[in-house]
């Protein structure tokens, strides 16, 4: 057992170069030269993979940086020394013949690795700019506008090459997804009715800790579905109920049971009627649930604001509150009540400038155009405090959301 663990170091010392016999030297030699003709055989096939060793000696000799650099259809000199301080280093020179246009340096004494490579375009953003120049929808870039997808540029969840093309999409449809003036054809109910129920609905999200995206989606549904379908006053809340519902299998992962929307509407209706509604709404709306939202556009808004936790915070809040009043949701599309309650923040907040060229490239509204939907989100936070519907005021009461319903409403716009 010790013989042969005697061996192995001697043997590794004859082959770096240390004394040995002549018969065994030309023995190695001719080993070597063989594995060497493999070696060189094997490197002529393979792509480039470079490692530059560095081997201290007994005494700690000073390790030299080592680079290799490979340049289209040219010799490459790999360097290898390894050395003793009582003994003279040897070195040995290989050269191969690579056909490649990568540069890499390595350096042994940090073990870093730079690699300068060529920008590769995807195929998505290559077909997208052809599609745009052969539509004529190329625009010359504004300078004064900040490009808030760069830092996204790596990210495939960030969908950086057609981005613009969804929300492109999203303001298209959002002309013809929007629900009707119902008011006029409800029998029994009214915009105040609807206001209480939305109150109601925005608690309930809070205590069940749901997704904002649940909250837009359900008011859409209760409009779109009102707007179709005449409803008795006794099963509006039911309406409300099933949106939720509905709303929350479509965004959650854990959506709450029907028995948890039995439980929070105190037994007021039983679990076949919220069923029966939830497949009336359904029906009615086609099983069309994918549309675009105030949510989805206040995302993007923000984004472009280069906003804080503290403006996302009190963005949302004016959303909610123009959600609560039926005229706001009549009257303006969703990417105007988005861009108004980012508006509105800003103004809150005391930001400047108010508005920014990247804001008006992104929203596609100016400060005037947003003048009017705005200042009815300020009003409302104005009386926020005196009003009887107080869900939305005091979720954005708390802590947890900043307290940024608790500031003092902003002055009207200029």
């Amino acid at each position: 057992m010790e013989s042969r663990h005697l061996q192995a170091p001697v043997a590794t010392l004859q082959q770096r170069g240390a004394a040995a016999s002549p018969g065994r030297k030309q023995k190695a030699a001719a080993g070597r030269d063989e594995k060497n003709r493999r070696a060189l055989g094997d490197i002529g096939n393979r792509k480039p993979a470079f490692v530059a060793a560095n081997v201290r000696g007994k005494g700690g000799a000073k390790a030299a940086k080592q680079k290799a650099a490979v340049k289209p259809k040219t010799e490459e000199v790999i360097e290898i020394s390894s050395g003793d301080e009582g003994a003279k280093a040897a070195e040995q020179k290989v050269s191969v013949n690579l056909k490649t246009e990568e540069v890499i340096e390595i350096s042994s004494g940090n073990g870093d690795r730079r690699t300068s490579r060529k920008k590769v375009h995807t195929l998505t953003s290559v077909l997208t700019a052809r599609s745009k120049v052969a539509c004529e929808v190329v625009h010359k870039p504004n300078n004064l506008a900040h490009d808030i997808d760069e830092l996204d540029a790596d990210n495939e969840l960030a969908v950086v090459d057609y981005v613009e093309d969804i929300y492109s999409f999203y303001r298209f449809a959002e002309r013809y997804s929007r629900p009707r003036d119902y008011m006029g054809s409800q029998v029994e109910i009214n915009a105040k009715m609807r206001s209480i129920l939305a109150d109601w609905l925005t608690e309930v999200h809070r205590k069940f800790e749901l997704m904002p995206e649940t909250l837009y989606l359900t008011f859409y549904i209760v409009d779109a579905y009102l707007s179709v379908e005449t409803v008795p006053r006794r099963e509006l809340q039911l309406v409300g109920v099933s949106s939720m519902l509905v709303a929350c299998k479509y965004e959650e992962i854990w959506a709450p049971q029907v028995n948890d929307f039995i439980y929070i509407s105190d037994r007021a209706y039983g679990r076949e009627q919220i069923l029966a509604t939830e497949k009336a709404i359904l029906n009615k709306l086609e099983w069309n649930l994918t549309v675009p939202t105030p949510y989805v556009f206040i995302v993007r808004f923000l984004k472009a604001a280069m906003s804080d936790k503290e403006m996302e915070n009190m963005a949302f809040f004016f959303a909610e509150l123009g959600l609560m009043h039926y005229s706001m949701v009549i009257k303006h599309r969703p990417s105007m009540l988005a861009a108004s309650a980012v508006y509105a923040a800003r103004w809150t907040l005391e930001r400047s400038p108010r508005w920014t060229e990247t804001l008006e490239r992104h929203t596609g509204y100016d400060e005037l155009q947003l003048g009017d939907c705005a200042q009815h989100l300020l009003s409302f936070h104005a009386s926020a405090a005196e009003s009887k519907l107080r869900a939305v005021y005091n979720k954005y009461s708390s802590s947890r959301r900043g307290a940024v319903a608790l500031r003092s409403p902003a002055t009207k716009p200029i």
